[in-house]
């Protein structure tokens, strides 16, 4: 019959108007979403009010524009790429970022503030999206992502590549949550080209990719990775290769004790000293050992169980697969990353930003009141606020971090695995 619809077009018709009612009933019964969306409304227009009526300081930001003019210039020899803060000590990615930038901003400091406006919102929206997927802070904890006045500070008035660098760390990590993990690889990876302080998350990383793929899957994965990183260096390792490896990676840095955030209370000649910095490198690999076995792994007994589990070796069965939760990966990776911040020797004003976003997961995955989380937070807020910092100021923010290690290590270890059964599983069962 003409105009008349059938039952299919009916049933399909219904189940949109359920799905539709669905959403509109979880929005209600949970407010992260709509709350996540006005605080990205409410800190674009702080972030406007900054750009428009507080200084900017002037740091990094000329020196950047040196090493640029010089790379533009034809100069590939990384021992000549300078600024006024000193040589070049970033991989080639940041070199082609802020050559973006300065033709973008024509090298101006106020169009390059509101750029970085754009991207605190960007990446502030990113690690929302995180959180609101792991689901453990609770909606009204999503405020402390955005109450720093050190992270607004080193995005849009000192203008850091440190912002980029973990701009696309947390694009990365919201990749892994859908199981991207090739992907997800090649923006790490960029990441990684920016500022070498995102290879805190490398050690915990790597465990998350022998737990999700099997041996072909890594390798291919952390192939992907290694290609990035030689087409990003290319120009400068097929003229002065020694030159850039020496600079862009050059791990064995020592920066100045005067501008230290932590461990400022240790004299400056120990501070200095190579034995003070392999002390901290013995307890940053024991740190990430421990919590490998006895928490990351511990539902595959340890890491030896895990490493015998056929699990590392072969591709699981088709008829069920076993995937990371969402909280398993964030808590690895967000965990992986402080063990690194906590063993630091020396850690800058801008190095704030490399943990600041995940000081809310971390404090609810701890055991501890509230009270007591809203407390920690403060006071690490605190002190990276100090400035200059002081033995005192020092002292309490390497307790506050301790004090966190302490409650992630008494957190107990959920399930790291979520068993999703294959459709074509599914579709047998039925029509048995």
């Amino acid at each position: 019959m003409a105009g008349a619809s059938s039952p299919a077009s009916l049933r399909a018709s219904r189940d949109r108007q359920l799905g539709k009612e669905t959403i509109h009933s979880d929005l209600f019964k949970n407010p992260r979403v709509p709350f996540a969306f006005a605080l990205i409304l409410a800190d674009a227009i702080l972030v406007g009010l900054i750009i428009a009526y507080v200084p900017y300081t002037k740091i990094d930001w000329d020196a950047y524009m040196s090493q640029v003019s010089g790379f533009l210039g034809g100069e590939r020899d990384y021992g000549n790429l300078k600024g006024d803060t000193g040589p070049l000590v970033y991989p080639a990615g940041f070199l082609y970022l802020y050559s973006a930038v300065q033709n973008f901003t024509g090298g101006q400091v106020y169009p390059a503030q509101i750029l970085f406006g754009v991207l605190y919102i960007v990446n502030l929206g990113i690690v929302l999206f995180i959180y609101v997927k792991t689901d453990v802070v609770p909606w009204w904890a999503l405020c402390l992502l955005c109450l720093s006045k050190r992270i607004h500070s080193i995005f849009v008035l000192r203008l850091f590549n440190d912002c980029f660098a973990m701009t696309l760390l947390h694009s990365s990590m919201a990749l892994f949550l859908y199981h991207k993990w090739h992907l997800g690889m090649l923006v790490f990876s960029g990441a990684v080209s920016i500022k070498m302080n995102v290879l805190l998350y490398a050690p915990p990383l790597l465990l998350l990719l022998l737990k999700a793929m099997n041996i072909i899957g890594v390798v291919s994965a952390l192939a992907g990775a290694a290609l990035v990183q030689i087409l990003v260096g290319l120009p400068f390792l097929i003229t002065y290769p020694v030159s850039y490896i020496a600079n862009a990676f050059d791990l064995g840095r020592v920066f100045i004790h005067f501008w230290s955030v932590n461990f400022k209370f240790v004299p400056e000649r120990v501070f200095v000293s190579k034995e003070f910095a392999v002390c901290l490198l013995i307890a940053h690999l024991c740190l990430l050992a421990v919590f490998a076995n006895y928490k990351w792994c511990k539902h595959e007994s340890g890491i030896i169980g895990f490493m015998r589990s056929r699990h590392f070796f072969l591709t699981l069965p088709s008829s069920l697969s076993r995937i990371l939760t969402k909280e398993h990966i964030v808590t690895t990776m967000f965990v992986g990353n402080f063990i690194g911040i906590v063993c630091a020797r020396s850690l800058h004003y801008q190095f704030y930003s490399w943990y600041f976003y995940s000081l809310p997961y971390l404090l609810w995955r701890t055991p501890f009141p509230t009270w007591l989380r809203l407390i920690l937070f403060l006071g690490i807020e605190l002190c990276w606020n100090v400035y200059p910092s002081t033995p005192a100021s020092s002292g309490l923010l390497l307790c506050l971090h301790f004090l966190i290690l302490v409650g992630l290590w008494l957190a107990p270890s959920d399930d790291p695995y979520q068993l999703k059964e294959d459709p074509k599983s599914q579709i047998h069962k039925k029509h048995k």
